[in-house]
């Protein structure tokens, strides 16, 4: 079952660097806007309805995304049970009973 926790602490890695980097883009454009503001070159009104737009934008870039992600892992793992042993789909479908069971 170490394959199961190498694509979970895969895909968990994947979302968290996502998230992260989502979390950075924000940030970095509230400061390019925060600069535009004190230059003068936008007004604190333009400034907020920018940023208001950004984040919109950003939230729906981020779902979309993980949408698809979700979709991904999907199919990757019809690829990996596909080439399983007669032995090996025992094995896992043993494990799924026990983990259905402690639930």
């Amino acid at each position: 079952m170490d394959n199961n926790k190498i694509i979970t602490d895969g895909l968990r890695t994947l979302l968290l660097a996502g998230v992260g980097a989502a979390a950075l883009t924000v940030d970095k454009s509230q400061e390019i806007l925060k600069d535009l503001v004190d230059r003068g070159e936008l007004t604190v009104e333009q400034g907020k309805t920018l940023n208001q737009e950004l984040k919109h934008k950003m939230r729906e870039t981020r779902e979309a995304s993980e949408e698809k992600k979700a979709e991904e892992p999907k199919k990757n793992f019809a690829d990996m049970i596909s080439g399983l042993s007669a032995d090996d789909l025992a094995a896992l479908k043993e494990a799924i009973l026990k983990a259905e069971t402690k639930e």
